[in-house]
């Protein structure tokens, strides 16, 4: 190994990516980061290594080259069912990294649901999100989304949002809930903070039917779908047809079935076939 003060191949390289990376994320391509990569990720975001994950199978983007209030580029804006007061804007007063933002302003009701998504590359069956969320209200008793992606193996949404106070997924084709909405499941999971930013993180596996959650770096164990039904956890999740999804898009805003307003923004998001790390 290279002494210090020598700098062998291999370090003058990685120094050299690292440079490269720090380039990058000064002009939005990829997020700069500080913390340390959790075990079983990926490097930090910004280093070298998380270069590599934002590639042709995943996204890196931190919303830095949004030139107007309206999302554009990759994002498109969407209004499901009817258009109402949801809104969805680029936000330059608040922001986890660098100086944008995605905020959604969302309502509760039918006709209030908004999204901005991207498209997901279907190269993998295997991925891997990250990003980081910032809400001003506590999730509420009733089931609300957050975060939709659509699963071709049933053509309805996978969604990532809340119900009775806690973090929770919803498989729309049959509502199918994980946790299981027991109080015993609904203590393996976790409410969100408010007021601060959050990173979450989650696999979903379409080969093998797995999927799994982090927040800030911790998998929550109610938030596991291992193969191995659990109860209280993922035995309704498991239960009947075999579940393998196939995700064609991301999708983040605000869906609320019955009470439920907040207002929360969205930043640092990256998709890939590897973990990220928050």
């Amino acid at each position: 190994m290279p002494q210090r003060g020598t700098a062998g191949p291999r370090t003058a390289l990685a120094r050299g990516l690292a440079v490269v990376a720090a380039a990058l994320a000064g002009f939005g391509l990829v997020t700069a980061g500080t913390g340390a990569a959790q075990p079983g990720a990926a490097s930090a975001p910004g280093t070298a290594a998380a270069v590599a994950a934002c590639g042709s199978d995943g996204f890196c983007d931190g919303f830095e080259d949004q030139t107007g209030s309206a999302p554009g580029g990759r994002w498109q804006v969407s209004y499901p069912n009817c258009q109402g007061s949801g809104t969805a804007v680029v936000d330059t007063s608040t922001a986890h990294a660098g100086s944008r933002s995605i905020r959604i302003t969302g309502t509760a009701g039918y006709c209030n649901h908004v999204f901005v998504g991207t498209a997901l590359s279907t190269a993998s069956k295997v991925h891997y999100g990250r990003f980081y969320v910032r809400h001003s209200t506590p999730l509420p008793s009733a089931h609300v989304t957050f975060l939709a992606m659509r699963d071709t193996s049933n053509s309805r949404d996978l969604r990532m949002g809340g119900q009775n106070q806690a973090l929770q997924w919803n498989r729309e084709s049959d509502d199918a809930t994980l946790p299981e909405q027991s109080p015993n499941g609904v203590a393996l999971s976790r409410p969100l903070p408010v007021n601060t930013w959050t990173c979450v993180e989650f696999v979903v596996d379409g080969n093998q039917g797995q999927l799994r959650t982090w927040v800030n770096g911790a998998e929550v164990a109610g938030l596991v779908v291992d193969g191995v039904p659990t109860q209280d956890v993922d035995g309704q999740w498991l239960r009947g047809a075999t579940w393998r999804p196939a995700l064609t898009d991301f999708r983040l805003g605000w869906e609320s079935y019955g009470n439920g307003d907040d207002t929360l923004w969205f930043d640092d998001v990256a998709v890939s076939s590897t973990r990220i790390g928050c």
